[in-house]
């Protein structure tokens, strides 16, 4: 019998409220499990506001350790009783420590680990490295139910290297959770579409069906300030980069679509991607190096 999975990514605003927001986004999680889907993605930090916008130290009262924290509590039952997997993107505190995490609840319930987001970015209306560590799991693929899923956050999201690393490691399929949009320091850059595009890149490279689930509305800033509007635009790639399913800029709901994990394993093989890699080459993407031009 083939193997198949049907996964689904959520798309929808969130406020201060971190009850109201794990509210809204169980839901969501029942409606796209009513349409047959078995791993459904949240956006990135979905507990509250994106709250990076600017540094302000009381935000980091809204972390919790991964096991105790209320998305994870609150979604973890709800995965079990829906026989669905649910990776849940948090705001983690470890002792003195701060991280942006995502803990993947299997399809039963069972929490099977934590993982914290490698690439921490530093800009104008993303000053993440004001509150989160640079993550210390490496990168992690799980072994669920439902299937083996590799999983980054948001700048995560750029990086070949992670999605390679992912696939090497045995992923089935990528997800990434994400919270993007307008670019403070200049109206006129959008990033929309090379933000999809460098994850299609990722699903053709890796033979590979990519998940992005993006946040969208405008949140205010502090005071006078302007805050940060996403551009929502979540979708579903297959292996071939082709979006399968996606949500315009305003969209609320769930993107479901299903794919051949059969298929995939074999075409895969067939590509030959993994079979002509030169490792031997590769060093030069190690430890940085200084290049020597003339």
């Amino acid at each position: 019998m083939a193997r198949s999975l049907t996964l689904a990514a959520i798309q929808t605003a969130y406020g201060l409220d971190m009850a109201a927001n794990i509210s809204a986004t169980a839901e969501l999680v029942r409606e796209a499990a009513a349409k047959g889907a078995q791993v459904i993605l949240p956006s990135e930090l979905f507990q509250g506001p994106y709250f990076c916008v600017t540094q302000e130290e009381r935000w980091f009262a809204t972390a919790h350790p991964w096991r105790e924290h209320p998305c994870v509590t609150a979604l973890a039952p709800l995965a079990a009783e829906l026989g669905v997997v649910i990776p849940i993107s948090i705001f983690e505190r470890e002792g003195p420590h701060y991280y942006n995490s995502l803990v993947m609840a299997d399809a039963d319930g069972s929490l099977l680990g934590v993982y914290r987001k490698s690439h921490i970015p530093d800009g104008p209306g993303y000053q993440e490295k004001y509150y989160f560590r640079p993550g210390d799991t490496g990168f992690k693929v799980w072994e669920t139910r439902h299937g083996r899923i590799g999983a980054g956050i948001c700048w995560d999201q750029w990086y070949p290297e992670a999605a390679r690393a992912m696939t090497l490691m045995g992923a089935e399929v990528l997800l990434y959770p994400t919270a993007i949009g307008a670019e403070p320091h200049d109206a006129s850059l959008d990033t929309r579409d090379p933000w999809r595009r460098v994850m299609q890149g990722h699903a053709v490279a890796n033979v590979i069906p990519v998940v992005a689930a993006n946040r969208i509305g405008t949140e205010p800033g502090p005071g006078a300030a302007s805050g940060q509007s996403f551009y929502g635009s979540s979708f579903i790639a297959d292996h071939r980069g082709d979006l399968i399913a996606e949500f315009d800029r305003e969209e609320q709901g769930v993107l479901t679509a299903t794919v051949d994990l059969d298929f995939l394993h074999t075409h895969r093989a067939a590509w030959g991607f993994f079979r002509d890699r030169r490792t031997d080459l590769y060093e030069v993407v190690g430890p940085q190096k200084v290049f020597e031009g003339r």
